[in-house]
């Protein structure tokens, strides 16, 4: 975190941080992580404790800048505590996947200490069977889901017994830094960069403009019209159901053969992404039918990684775009086709590159307004690859790793993250806009079992879709949790 810009959050981050003055928008990711045993806790500790001196964000807290002069800068927290940050708590019986979620849920519902680096890990020992679970507690602004993975890589081991890493890196020290000095150096560095790249674009540019000025006026309002509708508020939700908004939240796990999933989106000739967002549109719209009402369409947010190679371990590198996706296509193939296509043009957007210059932007804007670019949107929606190999905490195998991503407005997130061979899915609802869980946990269930279809051959089966460790006692029961 040389660089003084990465020192700062970025436009994009800000922008999220910004939201928070509305708790219903808060930023913080939630991750459940099943665990086969308890894992050791001295050596969970000093894992942590490694991982915080080879990955700084997790020593670093948020200082403001006067006057809004500049983005939040991250420093070392001179007063960093592990112990605060790490928790331990034995359940009572029966302790089983219910009793997680719940701790996950409330976890999430509370808002972080500022003045600390934003994040908490919790191990829930005590459960059914001898199992152990893991919760993870991290603002947005620290890391997004393919920089966890990236992270994950200094908090696991690829063998039960461990691996030998070395003594300890030296922690990170603390700096003073003088605010107006620290804000101007950020002035002067992303003036800097902005003229490189303007000049970098620039001859381009004038040698297009001479050699076709038509093309390049029309390349111009494309980006002009794409800009305003990234940035756009919307003045209401495409569903007629899921309109309320609240901070009650509720969870829910859904487990789904990874192989069964891909065979599926590769006989459609489509992507595992496509076949995710296709099995969330069916179950949704088969929600609304349940609530004697039906949707053309559905508003879904997506989000696009900008991640480089060049980006440092860690931090938050997607943005998030808004979609209108077909929700009155009942044919699984042809839906994961419909859906491809959308998302695929809505990668090539051109004002996807901007996306951090026009939160700069918007952060200069009132609250409300943006508040209003997100809480219209219906749900969002998250793919991300994790591990097709085995890993351990401590000792302890992990069995699933379900992500629980922030609503941000809208009225659910859906997470899917593979694990060895199991998406795991976690559903994170508004209470207000989806009060029955249950139910909308059954109808993705519905549009997951639809999807595998596809790749099953004429004579399909219906999988039972609930996470085999959650049951309790062997009884085939939802892995919901009702606040």
């Amino acid at each position: 975190m040389t660089d003084t810009r990465e020192s700062h959050m970025t436009q994009s981050d800000y922008f999220s941080w910004n939201l928070e003055h509305d708790p219903i928008m808060r930023s913080t990711i939630v991750a459940v992580v099943i665990l086969d045993t308890t894992p050791d806790w001295d050596r969970f500790v000093t894992m942590m404790d490694r991982a915080t001196r080879v990955v700084p964000n997790f020593r670093h807290r948020l200082v403001r800048v006067g006057y809004g002069l500049a983005p939040p800068h991250w420093e070392v927290d001179p007063d960093f505590d592990l112990s605060w940050h790490l928790r331990r708590l034995a359940l009572p019986a029966p302790a089983d996947l219910e009793a997680v979620l719940e701790v996950a849920r409330r976890s999430g519902m509370g808002a972080f200490d500022a003045h600390r680096p934003l994040w908490q890990f919790t191990l829930l020992v005590g459960l059914d069977d001898g199992r152990a679970a893991l919760v993870l507690k991290v603002h947005h602004s620290l890391t997004d889901g393919l920089g966890g993975i990236q992270i994950a890589g200094e908090i696991v081991d690829f063998a039960r017994e461990g691996t030998d890493r070395g003594p300890l890196p030296p922690a990170p020290s603390p700096t003073v830094v003088s605010a107006l000095a620290d804000t101007l150096q950020w002035h002067v560095e992303t003036g800097v960069a902005l003229a490189r790249r303007g000049i970098g674009a620039l001859v381009p540019t004038v040698r297009s403009t001479i050699a076709n000025p038509f093309r390049a006026l029309q390349s111009a309002a494309t980006t002009a019209t794409a800009v305003v509708r990234f940035a756009r508020p919307i003045p209401n939700t495409l569903s007629p159901v899921m309109t309320e908004r609240s901070l009650g939240r509720r969870f829910a796990g859904i487990d789904i053969p990874f192989e069964a999933l891909h065979r599926a989106s590769r006989h459609a000739g489509s992507t595992l992404n496509d076949a995710f967002l296709a099995a969330l549109l069916l179950g949704v719209r088969e929600y609304h039918e349940l609530h004697h009402s039906t949707v053309e369409q559905l508003r879904v947010m997506v989000p696009v990684s900008m991640r480089t190679e060049s980006d440092p371990m860690g931090g938050n590198r997607i943005t998030l775009v808004r979609v209108a996706l077909p929700a009155n296509v009942t044919d699984p193939a042809e839906l994961m086709h419909r859906v491809g296509e959308i998302v695929s043009m809505s990668g090539h957007d051109p004002a996807l590159p901007l996306s951090n210059a026009i939160a700069g932007a918007l952060n200069l804007l009132p609250n409300s307004y943006l508040a209003s670019v997100f809480k219209h949107v219906d749900f969002l929606a998250s793919d991300v690859p994790g591990s097709p190999v085995p890993m351990y905490v401590a000792g302890a195998e992990i069995e699933r790793y379900y992500a629980f991503g922030p609503t941000l407005g809208t009225a659910l997130n859906v997470t899917l993250m593979s694990h060895t061979g199991t998406c795991c899915v976690g559903i994170n609802a508004d209470a207000a806009s989806v009060p029955d869980l249950p139910v909308m946990t059954e109808c993705i269930k519905n549009g997951f079992r639809s999807v595998l279809s596809v790749g099953m051959g004429a004579t399909p089966t219906s999988p039972d879709l609930t996470p085999s460790w959650g049951r309790p006692h062997g009884a085939c029961s939802d892995t919901v949790v009702e606040s």
